[in-house]
């Protein structure tokens, strides 16, 4: 039985279901990020009522502290964390190539680097990568890439686009945790050429689900889209596809439009831990003076615990006194807030409404705040 269906198309969009090893999952979907087998502050069961249907781990991070090989002795992630549904663990890709003064060394095999709890030097490889993901049991594992960064030399990023082949031709039949599924990720920039090649290689290793990676990252944002599009459209049409890093409203209505299924970004959790929130009106920063006196819900169209029971000027008071309380409750509005994006998003494609659910929402936005 294949794990990925399309249940509904509006334009390039499409709405669909991808079966994993611990349930389905309805898409376009937005992953929060649990970096470190948590989404920061909050409780499993928060994020399943938030409407979260699969969170994201990091490879990197969970070998290091605690270890992976500790984390698959006490069953899996699954467990370990108390999480119930489907999990993606990113490969540590990004988290190496995005630390480059950590990086000692880069060859065919993989990269040398020290690592960021205690200096230590350490080397991963693609091997090495598909092994940790097979110890952390998740339902989604990525394959290791090198991640380059904006404004290199065509040089340069043609040697990223080579590599990750490779190290993907390397990861396509490693070991796997039972019904683990594993995607190919896809580089070259937006460079057309380049992605065009990367997209068509990665294709054809027939992985359970491709990637578009090294892209927001610095690049200009028209011709980040406009790669995506082009990406897209060339990925195969029945297997998932995943934008990787993108979390603000323009970004993802833009690749839910060229085609895209998944995504996910820190800017919802980031953003709340910095005391501001994602709301229909734009950006509001609680710690600015004029919501001292503030009556008012966030956003008075959200039913999340912050909206529901507080006000911006109890808000804006946990936050300016660096509260606990304050930078949860405006973790779980912003994800309320984005997961209700995507949630629209798909109604929208299921009813052929897509054009003008952007549009509207859009609309809606207005500049944030500084």
């Amino acid at each position: 039985m294949t794990h990925f269906a399309v249940t509904a198309r509006d334009g390039a969009a499409r709405a669909g279901v991808l079966r994993t090893a611990h349930g389905e999952l309805r898409t376009p979907v937005f992953m929060p990020v649990g970096t470190k087998a948590t989404v920061k502050s909050l409780d499993p069961e928060e994020l399943t009522r938030l409407g979260a249907q699969i969170v994201l781990g990091n490879a990197y991070h969970l070998h290091f502290r605690p270890g992976d090989a500790l984390v698959a002795e006490l069953g899996g992630l699954h467990g370990f964390m108390g999480w119930e549904k489907p999990i993606l663990t990113d490969s540590g890709g990004f988290q190496v190539f995005s630390l480059r003064d950590t990086i000692l060394a880069v060859d065919d095999d993989g990269v040398t680097f020290r690592n960021v709890y205690d200096g230590a030097a350490a080397r991963f490889t693609p091997e090495l990568a598909a092994e940790i993901q097979r110890n952390l049991g998740s339902d989604i594992a990525m394959c290791f890439d090198q991640v380059p960064p904006a404004g290199i030399t065509r040089g340069q990023l043609e040697e990223a686009v080579r590599r990750t082949i490779d190290w993907a031709r390397r990861q396509r039949d490693a070991p796997r945790a039972p019904g683990q599924l594993r995607f190919g990720i896809t580089q070259g920039g937006v460079d057309p050429e380049l992605r065009r090649r990367s997209t068509d290689e990665i294709g054809e290793l027939d992985f359970d689900g491709n990637a578009i990676g090294g892209l927001a990252i610095g690049e200009d944002r028209d011709a980040m889209f406009a790669a995506t599009d082009e990406a897209a459209a060339q990925m195969p049409d029945d297997k998932p596809r995943y934008f990787m890093g993108i979390g603000d409203v323009e970004g993802i209505l833009e690749v839910i439009e060229a085609g895209v299924d998944m995504f996910d970004c820190v800017l919802p959790t980031r953003t709340a831990r910095t005391g501001s929130a994602m709301t229909w009106t734009g950006r509001l920063n609680l710690r600015n003076a004029r919501y001292a006196r503030d009556p008012g819900p966030l956003d008075e169209t959200c039913d999340c615990p912050a909206c529901t029971r507080f006000t911006r000027a109890y808000l804006r008071h946990l936050v300016n006194q660096s509260e606990l309380l304050g930078h949860r409750l405006l973790t779980l509005h912003n994800l309320r807030f984005v997961l209700e994006l995507t949630r629209g998003a798909r109604e929208a494609i299921e009813c052929g409404e897509f054009a003008s659910y952007k549009r509207n929402a859009l609309d809606r936005i207005t500049k944030w705040e500084p």
